[in-house]
């Protein structure tokens, strides 16, 4: 197989510079209602659900932006793979806190790991991510690792 070169490895451990958002009341309540909450506490804005702190890390681009099939951009993150078809491949989640109206959260973005596999109709390379969210002072709120998967 070998589709990884050592280019292609030397990525691993490349970060996005962090960014900062303030999780407000307001974008909580309309994440809530567009995603059909129906807990209290979301709809009334005081707590973020989980899948909340994923869209901060989605840019809000002009419509000419974005691909043909509707699709922001794939993240910089995302290296010049030999296998173009790039497909989700889950999440694993650790939650230490919830996210609440008011928390300033820093987000940090990181590609920790590429490896081969045979697929049934082919090679597949897995791209792995850390999503980190911690408050302005350090403390963990959420890491989500996301796995990625090229065929």
């Amino acid at each position: 197989m070998n589709l990884l070169t050592d280019e292609l490895r030397a990525l691993i451990g490349t970060e996005l510079a962090p960014f900062e958002f303030e999780v407000t009341r307001n974008d909580i309540k309309k994440y809530a209602v567009a995603t059909g909450q129906r807990q209290r506490r979301y709809l009334e804005g005081d707590e973020a659900p989980l899948l909340f702190l994923f869209s901060a890390m989605m840019p809000v681009i002009p419509l000419s932006e974005l691909l043909p099939d509707g699709r922001q951009p794939d993240s910089s993150l995302i290296p010049e793979l030999p296998l173009k078809r790039i497909m989700a491949g889950g999440s694993d989640y650790q939650i230490y806190r919830r996210a609440y109206a008011g928390d300033v959260l820093v987000c940090t973005q990181k590609l920790t790991d590429l490896y081969e596999k045979q697929g049934g109709s082919g090679p597949l390379i897995f791209m792995v991510f850390e999503n980190r969210f911690e408050t302005s002072v350090g403390e963990p709120v959420v890491t989500e690792y996301l796995t990625r998967i090229a065929r």
